[in-house]
């Protein structure tokens, strides 16, 4: 059984990447005992420049696209409504605002090397999305590690510190570099780029044919 090797480019304070990665498992799901997966997640800032606090997010939506508080009050219903269907907890997506998530990919980058990457990123779509709460406040962050079983006072110290900012600078620049421009972007052995939230079905048909392609071991 092959394996491939996929990679995510995500930002935790976007909605397409929480419904693109459930859209994963249910093809991972589909091919079990026909293709293997190895699964490693990169950062991607939405709103480096958010200012802190954030900003309400209506009104930062409808400042980025250029469209009326009631279009984008209607796009946001839209996306949880398919959340909701993918068994998504979306309920606090409208009261979240637009935050800098440059803390929280630092301290996801602590949890690759605790083996726990995946978990904490599924936390932090559950906290924003379903809670409104906020990955930039320092407590927030400490609360999910805890809750996760993870060192608590550890991530406060990565919070309080630079630790992991230039490795989260190098992987975000090294993923703009090879022409990743919006999330979220799955990254097939190095290969292969997958662009946005694709159907089940879509992602599947994907890997069955990188896998047909692919050279037979020596």
């Amino acid at each position: 059984m092959q394996t491939l090797r996929v990679d995510i480019v995500s930002d935790i304070a976007c909605p397409w990447c929480a419904i693109g990665y459930k859209r994963l498992e249910q093809a991972m799901e589909q091919m079990a005992g026909e293709i293997a997966f190895e699964i490693e997640w990169h950062p991607f800032e939405l709103n480096p420049d958010a200012p802190p606090g954030g900003e309400d997010i209506l009104a930062h939506l409808c400042q980025k696209y250029g469209r009326s508080e009631a279009e984008m009050m209607e796009s946001q219903r839209e996306l949880m409504e398919i959340a909701d269907g993918l068994g998504l907890d979306f309920s606090g997506a409208l009261e979240r605002r637009s935050v800098s998530t440059f803390d929280a990919h630092r301290v996801l980058e602590w949890a690759r090397d605790k083996g726990c990457r995946t978990e904490l990123e599924l936390a932090l779509f559950d906290a924003y999305f379903g809670r409104a709460e906020d990955p930039s406040d320092p407590a927030v962050l400490h609360r999910i590690a805890e809750s996760l079983g993870l060192d608590a006072d550890e991530v406060d110290a990565i919070v309080a510190s630079d630790r992991f900012a230039d490795s989260v600078r190098e992987e975000q620049a090294r993923y703009t570099r090879a022409g990743v421009t919006a999330v979220p972007a799955f990254i097939i052995n190095d290969r292969y780029l997958i662009s946005g939230a694709q159907e089940p079905e879509t992602l599947a048909a994907a890997f069955r044919k990188i896998v047909a392609e692919a050279p037979a071991p020596a």
